[in-house]
């Protein structure tokens, strides 16, 4: 699993000797793909948990699930990772055709002033993540 991120998006690319991931009922394809790409960038230097967006006060369906930032404390890029078109498909469809791109918001407990420093050089130290 590689990562690119841009501004407001990251987008993982599938690949060889990766899983694919199904499951629709209750987005069970989804929240296994989550889970892996939450594994992959803890082991690179984020610090975010998966849970449901709905039990952080979010308007939205109670399967859909997001990843975010641990607590505003710590000392890594505050970020939300989440699917845009979760109304729409999940997104284990389209990374099992090869690559997803999910929204990502910066700045997500607080304004951090250097954010976008931050992933920037954790883009820097890793090869399984480039910055647009």
């Amino acid at each position: 699993m590689r990562f690119e991120l841009s501004d407001h998006t990251i987008t993982a690319i599938r690949e060889n000797g990766d899983p694919k991931f199904y499951g629709v009922k209750n987005a069970a394809g989804e929240s296994r793909l989550l889970y892996q790409i939450k594994q992959v960038l803890n082991n690179n230097g984020f610090d975010l948990i998966k849970k449901p967006m709905w039990k952080d006060g979010h308007l939205v369906d109670t399967y859909q699930q997001y990843l975010r930032v641990r607590h505003d404390r710590t000392d890594t890029p505050h970020v939300a990772i989440f699917s845009s078109f979760f109304a729409i498909h999940g997104a284990e469809k389209e990374w099992n055709k090869g690559k997803v791109t999910l929204t990502m918001e910066t700045d997500f407990c607080y304004k951090q002033p250097d954010c976008s420093e931050r992933l920037r050089k954790i883009a820097g130290r890793s090869d399984i993540i480039s910055m647009d």
